[in-house]
Parts: structure tokens; sequence; C-alpha cells
């Protein structure tokens, strides 16, 4: 796929440039509009969630990591990995884009509990792609079991604290119930 690590490397700015002037020509702001930039945001239900570097949902992205690399070590495995992490990067990237069109921001303020979202920063969304290759790598070189278990705990502690997760955000995105839809609203 790529002859050299240089030509990966290039290929990978020409791909995180070409996604950031998409989402910039979408009309996503590049910073949060309070004017100034926090490495963590921990409070979901604000206007200022998914418009900093990080927040609870940064490890649904470190876990989309975890899944496209076990995803393509099955399915590419004759791929080098380099290879599998740029086609990691194109998913997630598509994800991102996706995710903050109309149709998706308005699911998630119609079916979950994310009523004041209105789509992520550029700086969050690119963040987000960050946490999926950090992920990745993660995936690449732990042992299974460990990030297996990092996963559970991920999934485990963004629950408890926020009553969301990337489980429950897949789950209420394709087919939300009233149940969950009242947990996560604190009935």
């Amino acid at each position: 796929m790529f002859r050299s690590l240089g030509a990966h490397i290039v290929s990978i700015v020409v791909l995180l440039s070409a996604f950031v002037a998409v989402l910039f020509f979408m009309g996503r702001i590049p910073i949060c509009e309070c004017g100034y930039i926090k490495l963590w945001h921990g409070v979901t239900a604000s206007s200022e969630n998914s418009q900093h570097i990080s927040d609870w949902y940064t490890f649904s992205h470190i876990i989309h990591g975890f899944i496209f690399y076990w995803l393509l070590s099955i399915f590419a495995r004759k791929l080098p990995v380099r290879a599998r992490l740029f086609i990691a990067l194109l998913i997630e990237i598509g994800w991102e884009i996706f995710e903050n069109t109309d149709f998706v921001i308005n699911r998630y303020r119609e079916v979950t509990i994310s009523l004041d979202y209105f789509g992520d920063s550029i700086l969050n969304s690119f963040s987000d792609v960050v946490a999926m290759v950090l992920g990745f790598f993660l995936a690449w070189r732990l042992p299974v079991l460990v990030t297996i278990a990092l996963l559970v705990v991920m999934e485990v502690a963004a629950g408890f604290f926020i009553h969301d997760n990337l489980t429950l955000n897949v789950i209420m995105l394709l087919h939300p119930f009233d149940a969950i839809l009242n947990w996560q609203a604190g009935g």
C-alpha cells in the first residue's frame, strides 16, 4: 500500500488536513464558542461537551481503535500494521464527518440524552481521531486481555459516571429504548 514510511506519513498528513478542511467547510467551529481550550471537559450536560480536546466520549474513540485493530487483524492480516492504521483512520474520519452531519446531530438530539448536542468542534473531532489512533496502538502493543480489560473499565466507568458509553450510544442510535433513556435521564 505504501512503499515507504515517508509516503505513509505524508499520506496521513494529507488525509488529516483534508479531514479538517471538510469539517471547516461543513460549518464546524474550530474551537469551543466559549473562546478557550480545555484538555478535559467532564460535564456532559453542557454546551461545551464535545468542544474541547477530551471528554467522556474520548474513551469511546479509544475503544474504536481497539475494535479497528482487532477487526483489521482478522480481515486484513496480510497488510502491514501501518496500512491497517491508514484504513482505521479512513473509517474513523468517515464516522467523524458523518457524526457531524445534521442527520446524525438531529438523531442524537431525538433519541439520546444529548438534547443540547449541536456537533463537535473541529478540535474535538481531530482529538477523537487521535484517541482512535491511541487505541489502535494500544491494541497493537498490549496483550489482548489487557485491552479487553481496558475496554471494560472505560465502558463501565463512563456508564457509571455519565450514564452513557459506546455500547449505549450505539444501541440508542440504532434502536432507542425508553428504559435506557429514562435511566440516562436519571429516572
